[in-house]
């Protein structure tokens, strides 16, 4: 029998690192996938006296911070607000996107403006006030290294030690980790001051020489790359934009009732419980939803742009269709790019001052946070409750919010399922412990039942 009894002590010494405190829960990462949780754990210690879970969150920033490098004027929201961080999982939790509204005086006038889309600053102020709000403890400023199992005397581990790059180090039963995605950067590229992925967009403006040349290439053709493209051509009004993409034209996103449907939270239980050939089938199809797609409004906005340069000129917009770049070459006053027309086979070379990557994004690796724990395989095995499967010897947990989306489906890395996602993981959380326990009460002869659901979540996951 595995004990538990040190897991749920607070600041308990543990055998064989003594140094450190004792959490139930540990989040590493904390953007709007761990925010969610926290405020799910804030709201179950409120309602269960007794039963509280201890968790602490370890964020690398300095403070909270939601893609603020492509908070650009007028941009809005593509996921309707009502998928905010509790909603879905709790309707009348003081967390809720119009609760903030009513803090800050403005619900009567966003409901005057009939939207279900704010603008993409506005939410993340919202996310910012929730996360000043919530009283589950948080430390910024702290980069995770790495998540080691510590094993008993009797070779099993039932915690985890997580080490910062500082030299601290903390104790977990369960480590939850939410540390998002990474840029893609693709082969030919150098990240420079002129070279520069679209994640931090705004602040690379600010530290890009003054241009010389008065001319960009944007690469993608998702809603990023249209929102950078729009950007540049306004913000630079004696510059040319150029975008590069593979395919004949932007493609428009699908957000119709139906293809939606795929982002419904009943949906993961379907996905993840259907043979892999099937899900993967239905990704591929529904992937208009959300990836290299942009949102006919603005596909419309830059055709017409496009159209009126036609007419009147000057031509500053370029749509460079069936292309790709094949290399850069930085100079002393610019950044060469070679650009091939897949069409014909021809190739020319522009001067630019910039080139912005707005090449998408991928799951952050956590081999070097899990080592071998992190399973080095196309598609990790991770349970229906977002759990990691681990080595037998390890009773401890890892859970995954994000890197899930060949099980779990398209919501893997969105805000569309973040409330009840975080429900579902703390039901998970609370059952595994409430287990253990009576695993130890049966040892002495008490029988225990465990609930066959807790009300944290609103899907039927176990």
């Amino acid at each position: 029998m595995i004990d538990r009894s040190s897991t749920f002590t607070g600041q308990s010494e543990v055998q064989g690192d003594p140094h450190g405190e004792v959490f139930d829960l540990v989040g590493i990462g904390f953007g709007p996938a761990n925010l969610a949780l926290a405020i799910a754990i804030e709201e179950h210690n409120e309602s269960s006296p007794g039963d509280e879970v201890r968790a602490c969150f370890f964020e690398r920033r300095t403070e909270f911070a939601w893609h603020p490098g492509m908070l650009l004027e007028g941009s809005t929201m593509q996921i309707a607000f009502p998928k905010d961080l509790v909603t879905f999982r709790n309707p009348t939790s003081s967390y809720s996107f119009f609760s903030y509204l009513h803090e800050h005086g403005r619900l009567v006038d966003f409901v005057n403006h009939q939207t279900f889309f704010p603008t993409r600053l506005e939410f993340q102020d919202y996310l910012q006030w929730a996360a000043r709000r919530v009283g589950t403890e948080v430390r910024y400023d702290a980069d995770i290294v790495a998540v080691e199992p510590l094993h008993n005397a009797r070779g099993s581990a039932d915690l985890f030690t997580i080490r910062a790059a500082d030299g601290s180090v903390v104790h977990a039963r369960t480590v939850v980790m939410g540390v998002g995605l990474r840029a893609r950067v693709p082969s030919w590229a150098t990240e420079s001051s002129r070279c520069f992925h679209n994640h931090d967009f705004l602040f690379h403006l600010e530290e890009m020489p003054s241009p010389v040349h008065q001319r960009f290439v944007v690469v993608g053709a998702g809603q990023s790359a249209a929102e950078v493209v729009q950007y540049l051509h306004a913000s630079y009004p004696q510059a040319e934009v150029h975008n590069v993409f593979g395919r004949f034209g932007y493609s428009p996103a699908d957000d119709s009732p139906y293809a939606n449907r795929i982002f419904d939270p009943e949906v993961v239980d379907e996905l993840h419980s259907a043979p892999f050939e099937e899900r993967e089938r239905l990704l591929a199809l529904h992937k208009g939803t959300n990836y290299a797609v942009v949102a006919p409004e603005l596909i419309e906005a830059l055709y017409a742009a496009e159209y009126r340069e036609r007419v009147r000129g000057p031509r500053r917009l370029f749509m460079r269709r069936a292309s790709e770049v094949l290399a850069t070459t930085e100079t002393s006053t610019g950044i060469e790019v070679e650009i091939r027309n897949s069409l014909d086979d021809s190739s020319d070379t522009l001067e630019c001052d910039a080139v912005v990557l707005a090449t998408g994004f991928e799951p952050t690796s956590l081999g070097s946070m899990l080592g071998d724990l992190a399973w080095n395989t196309p598609v990790p095995p991770v349970a229906r409750d977002y759990r990691l499967e681990l080595p037998a010897d390890i009773a401890a947990d890892v859970y995954l919010l994000g890197g899930t989306e060949k099980t779990h489906g398209l919501t893997a890395s969105l805000l569309s399922n973040a409330a009840v996602r975080a429900g579902e993981v703390l039901s998970s959380v609370l059952e595994r412990r409430l287990r253990g326990q009576s695993v130890e009460r049966a040892e002495i002869g008490e029988l225990d039942r465990i609930p066959s659901q807790h009300t944290y979540a609103t899907s039927e996951a176990r």
